[in-house]
């Protein structure tokens, strides 16, 4: 069978593509189509490196995972990469799985190993329709696990505690939610402005806007380190910065126990989330696995 390199080096290219932008869709997240056609190149002369067999440590398993780390840092233009890295990797499987499957029921005998790859001689329409098939899967089992949680499930009763001063609210388990504060990459949660009067001076929250602009200087010292910038980008909101403040811990109440959950940070939301205030904030995964992970930490120490 003829292998041609430049045909193996464009199926990789595409694919490398269509997996990267898959990613950024599923992260919900707008990339420079031209940084991830660079780090689809870099996967694609990878591909022609590992099938020339020029060096053998080019086809282990550590430098494959280098490059995966290199092409989902360039491709999805990752601060913190192990969310990024962790779709990047389920949507590979499940994309090369489903291709793999056409190939197999279609032309078992196209399937062929070289150098412990695995490549087949099939046109790249297709890699094409796997890719269209997995995203098929993909997105019938999201829609399965999202109709398994109802909105009951979803709503956490929060307290939230700043030198000794503690509110309660009603947080609303928002998936999308992906805020981080940019230097320390702790968590964000956003809280509705109204319902913060009992736990932040009143002249900040009536002056949010003037101070995200620098109009306004926060004089209370101690409160001032507290704050921070926190960018986002939304539908029809682009390069927007909340103004958040770092909490000392947030309380998880649960029906048999609370769970404390330190290193968050708030952002104040200057409108409602509802009308009929069924809840008043919005919290994100990170926060939830936050806890899941102390309460298995616990079970084990016990």
């Amino acid at each position: 069978m003829i292998i041609y390199l430049d045909i193996v080096f464009f199926e990789n290219l595409i694919m490398n593509y269509i997996i990267l932008y898959a990613t950024n869709y599923i992260l919900k997240k707008k990339v420079k189509i031209i940084k991830i056609v660079i780090a689809s190149t870099i996967g694609a002369i990878y591909s022609i490196i590992v099938y020339l067999n020029i060096l053998e440590i080019y086809s282990g398993v550590i430098m494959k995972i280098i490059l995966s780390v290199v092409m989902v840092y360039i491709g999805t233009q990752a601060k913190t990469i192990y969310r990024e890295l962790l779709i990047f990797y389920l949507v590979s499987f499940v994309f090369g799985g489903a291709a793999f499957s056409l190939v197999y029921f279609i032309k078992p005998q196209n399937i062929i190993n070289i150098n412990e790859s695995f490549i087949g001689n099939y046109p790249i329409k297709i890699g094409i329709l796997g890719a269209i098939l997995g995203l098929f899967v993909m997105t019938l089992v999201f829609k399965f696990v999202k109709s398994k949680i109802t909105r009951k499930d979803m709503i956490y009763i929060l307290g939230i505690i700043i030198e000794q001063k503690q509110i309660e609210v009603k947080a609303m388990l928002d998936t999308g939610n992906m805020l981080r504060e940019p230097i320390t990459g702790n968590p964000v949660i956003l809280v509705e402005k109204e319902v913060l009067y009992n736990l932040i001076d009143s002249e900040i929250l009536k002056n949010v806007e003037k101070i995200i602009g620098g109009d306004m200087e926060i004089k209370n010292k101690n409160l001032l380190s507290r704050f921070k910038a926190i960018p986002y980008t939304s539908i029809g909101k682009q390069n927007g910065i909340l103004l958040g403040f770092r909490v000392d811990k947030i309380v998880l109440k649960g029906e048999y126990s609370n769970e404390e959950i330190k290193d968050v940070v708030v952002a104040i939301y200057n409108k409602s989330f509802t009308k009929n205030n069924k809840y008043n904030a919005l919290i994100g995964m990170d926060v939830i696995e936050r806890s899941e992970r102390n309460e298995y930490i616990a079970n084990f120490k016990g």
